[in-house]
């Protein structure tokens, strides 16, 4: 950088924080007369000031996050299915490498972990991945709706709702259990009963790490010295982080249980072992 643009760049920057430092301390007043920093945490869990209107019920804009989110997921794999993928090259663009990469690497975890039974589960995971991925970035979007005391919020991601949360588990524990009664009858349900806390494990997991993301930005909105460029750059890094590293934790965790409740027993391998070998030896 050259001191000509070294000058431009100074004059444009130092006027911008400068403003944005007295906006700060004229709105300083305004600010501290709403929510206090324990009302912001009440509500991010229990939603109890900021429910949503639908049709004369009062329900948690979480809610309403998951429907949206639901209905994009959905819109968009009817318009790849219809007008994407029957123009397939055999030299792939980048919107088709891309999503060959996803698809791949979701079809690869499932075939690692659950070599004897994976065609259900790689569909479950990339469809469980997709929804906690975007769902998780859907709150970077701000989408503002009016609450059911005539307030405003901003529409926050589908998980970040305790009840999404234990539907998440508790759904991707069902598949597990399904896996295991069509692969091992009664003692898969057996082998997934002992499991008795994964939907619990998976659920909490969920709620804290996103919930997290929301409690560290306000904490740092708190603070005068911290509010005027850093919360941004805080709720856009820990929402990326939380997209990429629950996504990657549930579907791994679904793959490897389910993997480990469809493994056929020992007694039959070594069965077919033995079999295998007298055939082999006869010829």
């Amino acid at each position: 950088m050259t001191k000509k643009q070294t000058i431009i760049f100074l004059c444009i920057v130092v006027p911008v924080i400068a403003l944005l430092i007295v906006g700060v301390v004229l709105t300083d007043g305004l600010y501290m007369g709403g929510e206090t920093l324990d009302e912001t945490m009440q509500n991010a869990v229990l939603h109890e000031n900021d429910k949503i209107s639908i049709l004369g019920l009062e329900v948690n804009p979480a809610l309403v996050s998951a429907y949206l989110v639901t209905v994009l997921l959905l819109l968009f794999a009817a318009i790849v299915r219809i007008f994407v993928i029957p123009r397939f090259r055999l030299i792939p663009g980048k919107f088709q490498l891309l999503l060959e990469q996803a698809v791949g690497m979701f079809d690869g975890m499932s075939r690692s972990y659950s070599p004897h039974r994976n065609g259900f589960l790689g569909a479950y995971i990339f469809a469980a991945g997709a929804y906690i991925f975007f769902g998780t970035l859907f709150e970077l979007a701000g989408v503002p709706v009016v609450t059911a005391s005539g307030g405003s919020v901003a529409l926050p991601a589908p998980l970040s709702d305790i009840n999404g949360a234990i539907m998440m588990g508790c759904l991707s524990y069902l598949v597990i259990l399904s896996g295991g009664i069509l692969s091992n009858g009664f003692r898969g349900v057996g082998r997934t009963l002992k499991e008795f806390s994964l939907p619990i494990s998976m659920s909490f997991r969920l709620f804290g790490a996103l919930l997290s993301g929301m409690l560290v930005t306000e904490l740092v909105y708190s603070y005068l010295m911290l509010s005027i460029v850093l919360p941004v750059f805080v709720g856009v890094m820990f929402t990326l982080l939380h997209a990429v590293v629950q996504t990657y934790v549930l579907t791994m965790l679904t793959a490897l249980f389910y993997g480990e409740v469809c493994e056929p027993p020992v007694r039959k391998e070594k069965r077919y072992k033995r079999k295998k070998h007298q055939i082999q030896t006869e010829v």
